[in-house]
């Protein structure tokens, strides 16, 4: 597990975590199985509070990337290919909605969205 956190962002830390780990699940950098480290020791780690990882944990299984064992820890969920897609897609079509609707408020069109995105891309 590899987190940095950029106390310049906007994105709350919380988010920061959660997105990067999600990341790193989507492209099989963690996988199946795979015991994140206890809450407390993920926080003393990254220098945030307790409360900023559980709440990044509590993201993460709620979206169901990892799941919880009672005296045991949390652990990648274990996925098949099609599953892997299926939230891959539907994690980056989240995203994109809340990029569009951003982007609608400026007045951007599809068109110069599109020429934006390959830009950056």
């Amino acid at each position: 597990m590899n987190v940095t956190i950029s106390n310049a962002s906007e994105k709350p830390i919380y988010q920061q975590i959660h997105e990067q780990i999600s990341a790193q699940i989507l492209k099989g950098e963690l996988e199946s199985g795979y015991c994140l480290p206890p809450i407390r020791q993920a926080a003393l780690e990254l220098r945030v509070s307790v409360i900023t990882v559980k709440k990044a944990w509590e993201e993460l299984e709620r979206s169901g990337l990892i799941h919880t064992t009672t005296g045991k820890g949390c652990f990648v969920a274990d996925f098949t290919p099609d599953e892997m897609l299926r939230i891959r897609s539907e994690t980056i079509l989240k995203q994109l909605e809340s990029d569009a609707q951003y982007y609608k408020s400026f007045g951007v069109t599809l068109e110069e969205a599109i020429e934006l995105l390959k830009k950056v891309y």
